[in-house]
């Protein structure tokens, strides 16, 4: 009980850790890849607006790289004219622009902090921007700034004669873009954990809810396994799967403890249907072993111990005819038999009973075959155990009537005595193991109670029933079986 316990709680804190796993991961999927595709967006989108700048403060520094007046860095820097109209274009554009010859040394640079420092556009990057006109990269230009800036170079081309002249650079520091970035993860993040807790708590929520019936089944099959079958299990108004299983659950303890109550009457009734006969055998067989009964009643008494042995034999055989006939599916092989012989024959094996009794039969059965779906064996048994039972119970002298009719594709076979009338509170008791009539257990001693059970068992069988009534001293007994 504790292991299993210990497993539901690990169920649920599998099912925790699961569902808070999947929603991380979903979560961190959705974030690299909007993130990724995000930055990279707005990357290219302000590398063309750089570029755009670039373009322009190339169009503004074509005439002075054109005429070749500038040899050097200090001879452009000179230029107090130029040099205000690059700063005032890097205020508006917010970014630092680097004229440079077609060579890539930086004659002119609006960063300040550049100042009095060599720089040199590496070759490759010169190349790149010859060849294609312009080019994006990251770069610390050598160690100058402390972090990598965005850098866009653009060719300064002649629009008369394109001939490139030099070139442009505009380095941004990127400080809008990180700081966007910076503020998406920190939204991001806080998004997640509030996203994170929700799907914690209704994850909890819903693994107690399938957690907490799994415990109550667990304690439920503890009581049963104790021989307690009273306990129900509750289904919480639920109409999924753990609902149905909870029905399911109470369905099999109410037939567990109706089994469990058939059990200890079958046991009550046999005890006493085997106390019976035991009791007289070994009290007539002590009398007689230690001198108690005469010589010349002797042989009464053993016919009495050999009549009570016989009944015995016969009860212990019934019981085990119940046991098998509750095995067979006489239906399975779908064969058909002629209804009419089998009652005609039972009428010819019950012709001595029926004899000593004085009665009178009156046989309503078609001349013809009527074909119907079963076990040709079990049904004459029920007709047999029927016919048998109401001989018995018929007055002497009086009319037994077997008869067979057609209804609705249906064949229905009626059993009809004239005798006592059996009252409507004892009509349901018939077909219950052992039970026997008061007369019965007066004047038959050969029964054991088991005959019209045996007719029920049979019938259900074969997925029929069996009705009775009893009015005005008329019982009569009926069943229907499916024609071909």
């Amino acid at each position: 009980m504790k292991r299993f316990q210990e497993r539901t709680q690990g169920l649920y804190w599998r099912q925790l850790c699961v569902t808070a796993g999947m929603v991380l991961l979903t979560l961190c999927l959705l974030g690299v890849s909007f993130f990724s595709l995000s930055y990279n967006y707005a990357r290219s989108q302000q590398g063309e607006e750089i570029a755009s700048k670039a373009r322009v403060m190339s169009q503004l520094s074509l005439s002075y790289l054109e005429s070749g007046r500038y040899l050097d860095m200090e001879d452009l820097q000179d230029d107090l004219d130029f040099q205000r109209l690059a700063s005032f274009a890097a205020i508006v554009s917010d970014v630092h622009f680097m004229i440079c010859d077609m060579e890539g040394h930086v004659l002119l640079s609006t960063d300040k902090t550049l100042d009095g420092k060599t720089v040199t556009i590496p070759p490759e990057r010169t190349a790149k921007i010859m060849e294609r006109g312009s080019a994006s990269w990251r770069d610390d230009f050598g160690g100058l700034y402390p972090q990598k800036r965005f850098s866009v170079g653009v060719a300064a081309v002649n629009p008369v004669t394109m001939e490139r002249v030099g070139e442009v650079v505009a380095v941004s520091t990127m400080a809008s873009l990180d700081s966007m970035w910076q503020g998406f993860i920190g939204l991001f993040f806080m998004t997640a954990f509030v996203v994170l807790m929700i799907a914690f708590m209704a994850s909890s929520v819903t693994a107690m809810r399938q957690v907490k019936p799994i415990r109550e089944m667990v304690e439920a099959t503890r009581r049963y396994a104790e021989g307690d079958f009273d306990i129900r299990m509750n289904d919480y108004g639920r109409s999924d799967e753990v609902g149905e299983l909870a029905a399911s659950f109470n369905a099999m303890a109410e037939s567990l403890q109706q089994t469990e109550r058939q059990r200890r009457e079958f046991i009550a009734n046999i005890s006493h249907e085997l106390k019976t006969p035991m009791t007289t055998i070994a009290g007539y067989t002590d009398a007689i072993l230690d001198g108690a009964v005469p010589p010349e009643n002797e042989e009464q008494y053993l016919r009495i111990i050999s009549g009570e042995s016989r009944r015995l034999s016969r009860l212990v055989r019934r019981m085990l005819d119940v046991s098998q006939l509750q095995a067979i599916d006489p239906l399975r092989s779908g064969a058909h038999f002629d209804l009419c012989e089998s009652m005609r024959r039972v009428l010819i094996s019950m012709e001595k009973k029926i004899t000593d009794r004085e009665l009178d039969v009156e046989a309503d059965i078609p001349e013809g075959p009527i074909l119907v779906l079963g076990d040709n064996d079990l049904i004459t048994q029920v007709i047999y155990n029927l016919l048998e039972n109401a001989a018995k119970f018929a007055y002497k002298g009086s009319t037994l009537y077997l008869g067979l009719t057609l209804l609705d594709g249906r064949a229905r076979v009626t059993v009809r005595n004239c005798g006592d009338t059996i009252p409507a509170a004892e009509l349901p008791l018939l077909f219950e193991r052992f039970h026997k009539s008061d007369k019965s257990r007066s004047e038959d001693k050969d029964g054991v109670g088991l005959g019209l059970y045996i007719v029920k068992t049979i019938l259900e069988q074969h997925k029929e029933k069996i009705n009775v009534t009893s009015e005005n001293g008329v019982t009569t007994f009926s069943f229907s079986l499916t024609t071909k």
